[in-house]
């Protein structure tokens, strides 16, 4: 498989204080990466160094080969990566397909030609994409009135309006039901199958991570201490002794059964 995304000894300081120490990792096509990890743990700095509202004190991020580190968020942007956030962003003035628009005129570097006329353009393709989240039958409601799992699943469609090849999403189901949770990442793992656009998401709840992860990497204290796959990051003991001081922090599905 292609590597889409790469870093190369990603460090990042603050002072004294090291937030994120030499990570290094490879995130491939179609690839659903998880990266975990303790409150404090790094996650959220690695992914603005990822995005560019950071830059690295030391390493490097390579975007489909090409060094891309230090760049803006908006370069970054451009040469296709999508992000969604732990707090959605989207115009809560604004209906819900009137955001995917802006998101479609920004894309299509449209923004000043568009003020007289923006609410009719890229109705369809809005439309298309609203149905791709769910949220077609919702198109001409204001957003400040959805429920938060409806805003999660906007802030995806608008995301998806920029033809990603690369997605991260910041905890992308906290404040959401278990069942809603269990809907957007289900969701999520069908447009990586089904587009090829590879996602590197950070998440809290286990049960999502392990239903849903292809790979699952692990932060503590800013270092990579574990990366691999659902059984091999369950039964790592240095995995179990950050979760729960050494306890047995993750069943499998049988034993689950059985408990």
């Amino acid at each position: 498989m292609s590597v889409v995304l790469e870093t190369r000894g990603l460090t990042k300081s603050f002072g004294g204080i090291v937030a994120v120490n030499d990570v290094s990792f490879q995130l491939h096509k179609g690839e659903l990466l998880a990266l975990i990890g303790p409150n404090g743990a790094g996650k959220s700095t690695c992914f603005n160094m990822l995005m560019g509202q950071l830059k690295p004190t030391r390493g490097s991020v390579f975007l489909m080969g090409d060094d891309i580190t230090g760049k803006s968020p908006r370069e970054i942007w451009r040469r296709g990566v999508g992000r969604t956030f732990q707090i959605t962003a989207t115009y809560a003035s604004m209906t819900v397909i009137e955001n995917v628009q802006m998101a479609l005129i920004s894309h299509n570097r449209q923004v000043f030609k568009a003020l007289p006329f923006a609410h009719r353009m890229h109705r369809d393709r809005a439309m298309d994409l609203l149905a791709m989240v769910g949220m077609e039958g919702q198109a001409e409601r204001h957003c400040a009135v959805l429920a938060y799992g409806d805003l999660k699943r906007l802030e995806l469609a608008i995301a998806l309006a920029h033809e990603p090849t690369l997605l991260l999403m910041d905890e992308p189901t906290a404040g959401m039901a278990p069942r809603e949770r269990i809907a957007l990442m289900q969701l999520t793992a069908d447009i990586v199958r089904d587009r090829g656009v590879s996602v590197l998401f950070t998440e809290h709840d286990m049960d999502v991570v392990f239903a849903h992860a292809h790979r699952i990497m692990v932060l503590n204290r800013g270092e990579l201490i574990a990366d691999g796959s659902v059984e091999q990051i369950r039964n790592d003991p240095r995995v179990q002794e950050v979760y729960l001081g050494g306890g047995t922090v993750f069943k499998s599905e049988d034993e689950a059964e059985d408990a």
